[in-house]
């Protein structure tokens, strides 16, 4: 069954209940005839905001974007032509078979003006509710998406630093496990960038930049030597 169909039965069916029982109470307490008719109205409108709002909180959460949602304008129009249409017909049948006090309107009155009035009692809210509907939706998924992007960017900024102190713990323990090798005094090592001092904690302390290949422990660190100053006229 087509889904405008489907609505427009099921509001069709809605508005034959509600007459049905509003002419009963109305029977009943012929006093309070305004008050039964303002809330059967109010009941009409409000399964129409109900069915509309569903369709549209369904419809903006399965639509990749705004432009590809589904036609519901022209759906529930549909749907309510068909419940404004059968609603009248079978208003103004009940009536005549049971004697329900239904109105005294004739069955043009019921399929003409009858009927335009049911269409704009169920189109207008159905339409007001699908537009709520989808701007509730594409509200949350611009605010998850907001909030989603520091996060990502937190987590990424979070990464790098872990990196950082993994990296420089690695290369701590390594001279460690060198000068609990070799002793816990001072010592050096050389790699292709230079020599890396450590001291007794086997911690880096400075760096000579040198030239040489590959890295292992240097016992001393590389000196200078000076030639020895003469003094003049042998003093």
């Amino acid at each position: 069954m087509n889904s405008w169909l489907l609505r427009g039965l099921g509001m069709a069916s809605v508005h034959v209940v509600t007459r049905v029982v509003l002419g009963l109470a109305v029977t009943q307490w012929p006093l309070h005839g305004s008050s039964l008719r303002w809330i059967s109205l109010a009941f009409v409108v409000l399964v129409a905001l109900l069915w509309g709002g569903l369709d549209g909180i369904r419809d903006a959460r399965t639509a990749v974007d705004e432009e590809s949602g589904a036609d519901l304008t022209m759906m529930w129009l549909k749907a309510a032509a068909v419940a404004g249409v059968l609603a009248g017909a079978v208003s103004w049948l009940i009536g005549v078979v049971t004697g329900i006090a239904l109105g005294d309107n004739t069955l043009f009155f019921e399929l003409t003006s009858g009927a335009a009035f049911t269409i704009l009692l169920v189109f207008l809210p159905a339409m007001l509710a699908v537009t709520v509907g989808r701007f509730l939706v594409r509200r949350e998924a611009r605010k998850s998406g907001a909030t989603a992007a520091p996060a990502a960017a937190g987590a990424a900024y979070a990464s790098e630093q872990d990196y950082d102190v993994v990296e420089a713990a690695e290369e701590n323990y390594e001279a460690s496990e060198w000068a609990s090798e070799h002793g816990t005094g001072q010592g050096y090592y050389e790699t292709d960038q230079g020599y890396y001092e450590t001291d007794q904690a086997g911690g880096q302390q400075a760096e000579d930049q040198t030239s040489g290949g590959g890295r292992h422990y240097v016992d001393d660190a590389p000196t200078e030597v000076f030639e020895a100053i003469k003094p003049e006229n042998g003093k």
